[in-house]
């Protein structure tokens, strides 16, 4: 990471890596190049994230009867997801489906979905006592939908960095997802469509607008925004189906008019945004002792399921029933928070390379850039 500058003299964020930088011929001392091209603001943002999205799950089983919990379920469910998908597609402005960028593709985000598909369908088998459930690569099972929905706009990129108003095709798109009943499971395409335009929005973001967000006066807009939002959210909590935040159904699955569907995913939209925004503005640019934390989120993504079923397949909740009371609420909360700060540690990082970070050279030709080169028996231009 950078050394972070004075609170009134912050430096304009850098942009993000291209894949094809050259790298050193002498490798520096181990660590100090990571810190160096990673930036603490996204590690920072991309860990405060995650500890959301943990939370929030963890929220599900022990949240009903409390409209309080609902209320702060449905606020964090509104950004969170969409804060991690800006910033995925922020950092994945320079793919241009190159074969070491395709290669990483795999090795980063195929061979982790596979792996944790299966790994969550056999969880399911054992703690859910349910051993005739199906294996399937086309239906996600829980939160590796997020891994499906990468490939496919990480591989779309090109076309998004082409089109002239990229965003308003990818909000027709979600709005038309949302009028298509049907298509949720396959690939979970339902909410591949409605979460496209946020990757979208962060594939068009530079980064001077993420130094916009961190202006005095942007910070302080954010508190009387997120007040104003939490008392929304208290007063809709009881009569708004909790449907329209996962993305994963159209209006007519919701008992909605074709109508509402559009509106809702404008709306959401809408409200996501500021709410991003907000969330953004008040991430510390500067290192943190949770900063390197940011680099193991996948990990940390994808094990917490494991706690947060637990609670469901097990059924905790139903056996200490005080786990449904303010203090369990708490409770599971401060455990949700840890533990996913636990699994996001570089020694739990490092264990999970294997299947995370895995070594896929052995699976590709070696100098595949040569195999769009014209023959070597024929002539070129410059030869005649």
């Amino acid at each position: 990471m950078f050394h972070a500058p004075h609170e009134l003299q912050r430096a304009p964020l850098p942009e993000a890596a291209r894949e094809s930088e050259p790298v050193p011929a002498t490798p520096p001392k181990p660590g100090a190049a990571a810190a160096r091209r990673r930036d603490a603001y996204f590690d920072n943002a991309k860990y405060l994230a995650i500890v959301l999205v943990a939370v929030a799950h963890a929220w599900e089983p022990v949240m009903d009867g409390s409209r309080a919990t609902r209320a702060l379920y449905m606020l964090v469910y509104t950004f969170h997801m969409p804060a991690f998908i800006i910033i995925s597609g922020y950092f994945s402005r320079s793919f241009e489906a190159r074969p070491h960028q395709l290669k990483r593709l795999v090795s980063g985000v195929v061979v982790p979905y596979l792996v944790f598909e299966a790994a969550y369908t056999l969880f399911k088998r054992w703690a859910d006592d349910d051993p005739d459930y199906p294996f399937s690569l086309t239906d996600p099972l829980y939160l590796t939908w997020f891994l499906i929905a990468l490939f496919v706009w990480r591989l779309s990129t090109p076309l998004w960095r082409s089109l002239r108003y990229p965003l308003p095709v990818a909000l027709l798109l979600a709005s038309l997802a949302s009028l298509t009943p049907g298509i949720g499971q396959d690939l979970d395409l339902q909410r591949i469509f409605q979460f496209l335009p946020f990757f979208v929005l962060g594939l068009s973001m530079k980064p001077e607008h993420f130094q916009m967000l961190r202006r005095r006066k942007v910070r302080l807009l954010a508190l009387p925004v997120v007040t104003a939002a939490v008392v929304f959210t208290y007063w809709v909590a009881p009569h708004l189906r909790m449907g329209w935040f996962y993305r994963s159904t159209s209006a007519e699955e919701l008992d909605a008019p074709w109508w509402a569907g559009p509106i809702m995913t404008l709306g959401l939209f809408g409200c996501a945004l500021v709410l991003t925004a907000a969330f953004l503005a008040w991430v510390p640019s500067r290192r943190t002792w949770f900063t390197v934390l940011g680099a193991g989120t996948i990990c940390g993504y994808l094990l917490h399921g494991f706690l947060v079923k637990s609670l469901e397949y097990l059924g905790l909740v139903a056996q200490h029933p005080w786990l449904a009371e303010p203090a369990g609420e708490i409770a599971v909360t401060l455990a949700a928070a840890a533990a996913v700060t636990l699994f996001c540690t570089p020694p739990v990082r490092k264990a999970l390379r294997i299947v995370t970070e895995p070594d896929v050279s052995w699976a590709f030709r070696r100098n595949v850039s040569q195999l769009a080169a014209p023959a070597t028996g024929a002539p070129s231009r410059t030869s005649r």
